[in-house]
């Protein structure tokens, strides 16, 4: 993907994201996790190809809801999965 659109598309999910948050999703002006829900949406799009940071950033506003106690969840480029044994 060229990067000016890429940049482009990324500036449009950032807006369209936090028109979101602000809307839904924060309370008290404060958010659950370290780093900011925002944060971790530009993390994953600058650091993850870009189907593996959109399916991220789905994971993340998800676990944003009332029952959830939050906390530290950076992202991390090479995240090995746990095999089942």
């Amino acid at each position: 993907m060229d990067k000016r659109i890429k940049n482009k598309l990324i500036n449009i999910l950032m807006i369209i994201y936090k028109i979101f948050k602000s809307v839904f999703l924060i309370r008290n002006g404060n958010c659950k996790f370290i780093p900011s829900c925002s944060e971790y949406a530009c993390d994953a799009l600058n650091k993850l190809p870009f189907h593996k940071a959109i399916l991220k950033i789905i994971i993340r506003i998800i676990k944003c809801n009332p029952f959830s106690k939050g906390g530290y969840d950076p992202i991390i480029e090479n995240e090995e999965r746990k095999k089942c044994e």
